[in-house]
C-alpha cells in the first residue's frame, strides 16, 4: 500500500501545495481509520478509494486502524514524532476530534475522509461524502490553518453544546442504528429527558448575564451540526472568533415549525435565535450536566470555560 518512485509524482504533489508558501511535498502520509465507523465501512473499500490518487509513486502511504479514541490519539502523536507530513482520518466527527486534537499545533496537514453519521467537519469544508471523490479532492487540496475551540482544556473543531443538544447525543448513543432519521428521533427523546436550568454566562470579560432556560446552547467553530444542519451559517474557521447560538425554551415551538431554515442556511433570520461572536466564554450551572463536543458526550460538569486557539490546526481543504 505504499510506493516511492519517479520525481514526476512528487512534482504533482508540489503543484498541489503551490498556493501555500513553503508547504512540503506530499511524501509521508499516514491513514488512520475506524474499523467500526458504520455498517458500510470496509478497509478494502477505503483502499480502493485512496489508491488512484494517494497510493502512487512519490508518496509513502501507511494505513493504521484506530482501535479506540486513546489508541488513535497515540498513533497520531507517533505520526507527528515520525515526521509524517500528512495525516488522513477515515471516520466521523468524534474520531476527527480525538485524532485532530493530537496534532493541534504541529506542522502536520490534516485531511478527513467522511465515514460518520453527521460529518459536520467534512460538510463545512465541502469535502465530498463519496470516498473516491473525497480522496481525489484532498490529493490536490490546499493547506489552511484553522481556529480550534477549547472547552475545559479539550480541543473541539465543529461544535460544543451544553443544553438539550447534549441530551440528544446521549439518546443517539443508545440507538442501534445510525443516520439522519434516528438522529431526529433521538432529538425528540432527548428533549423529553432534558431538565432545563439557568446558565450564568460571562463573555469576553463582560458582566455576567443569565440565560434562564436555554434549550439550545451551542458554541460553533464551524457552520455545521452535521447531516446538513447549519446551526451557525456565519461561522468562519479562521476569523479568530467562535459563535454562540442560543434558543430559549419558550421559542422552541416557533423554531421547530420552521426547521427547514436550519438546513437551508437562513436560521440567522429567525428573531427567536440569538447569535454572539466571542473569543472567551464561561458558563456556570447549578447542576452538573453533560456537554457534547464534536458529537461525543463528555462527563457532567457545572462549569465550562471555552477559549480559542487561533489557526492552530492545518487542514486539507478542497480547492
Amino acid at each position: 500500500m505504499s510506493g516511492v518512485g519517479p520525481e514526476g509524482a512528487v512534482d504533482r504533489a508540489d503543484a498541489a501545495g503551490a498556493a501555500d508558501a513553503g508547504a512540503p511535498a506530499l511524501r509521508r502520509v499516514r491513514v488512520l481509520f475506524n474499523p467500526r465507523s458504520g455498517p458500510h465501512f470496509s478497509f478494502e473499500r477505503l483502499c480502493r478509494a485512496l489508491s488512484p490518487t494517494w497510493d502512487v509513486p512519490g508518496i509513502d502511504l501507511v494505513y493504521q486502524p484506530s482501535l479506540s479514541a486513546d489508541d488513535g490519539a497515540e498513533k497520531a502523536r507517533r505520526a507527528v514524532a515520525d515526521g509524517v507530513d500528512t495525516l488522513l482520518v477515515a471516520g466521523g466527527d468524534g474520531m476527527v476530534n480525538s485524532i485532530g486534537a493530537a496534532v493541534v499545533g504541529s506542522p502536520v496537514a490534516f485531511g478527513v475522509i467522511p465515514a460518520g453519521s453527521a460529518n459536520g467537519f467534512a460538510r463545512h469544508f465541502g469535502i465530498p461524502l463519496d470516498w473516491e471523490e473525497a480522496a481525489a479532492c484532498l490529493a490536490t487540496a490546499r493547506r489552511q490553518a484553522i481556529d480550534v475551540g477549547v472547552a475545559n482544556g479539550r480541543p473541539f473543531f465543529v461544535t460544543c453544546s451544553m443544553a438539550w443538544e447534549a441530551a440528544l447525543v446521549r439518546a443517539f448513543e443508545r440507538s442501534p442504528v445510525r443516520g439522519v432519521l434516528p438522529y431526529l428521533f433521538s432529538g425528540a427523546a432527548g428533549f423529553l429527558d432534558y431538565t432545563h436550568q439557568p446558565f450564568r454566562v460571562e463573555i469576553d470579560g463582560e458582566p455576567e448575564a443569565v440565560y434562564e432556560d436555554p434549550t439550545v446552547f451551542t458554541v460553533a467553530n464551524l457552520t455545521q451540526y452535521g447531516a446538513g444542519a447549519r446551526i451557525a451559517p456565519s461561522a468562519r474557521e479562521d476569523d479568530g472568533r467562535l459563535e454562540l447560538v442560543v434558543i430559549g425554551r419558550r421559542d422552541v415551538p416557533s423554531v421547530v415549525a420552521r426547521l427547514a431554515r436550519l438546513f437551508d442556511g437562513t436560521i440567522e433570520g429567525l428573531r427567536e435565535v440569538q447569535f454572539r461572536a466571542f473569543r472567551a466564554l464561561t458558563v456556570r450551572r447549578e447542576r452538573a450536566a453533560p456537554i457534547q463536543m464534536d458529537g461525543e458526550l463528555l462527563l457532567p460538569v457545572k462549569e465550562i470555560r471555552i477559549t480559542l486557539k487561533a489557526k492552530a490546526l492545518r487542514v486539507l481543504v478542497p480547492r
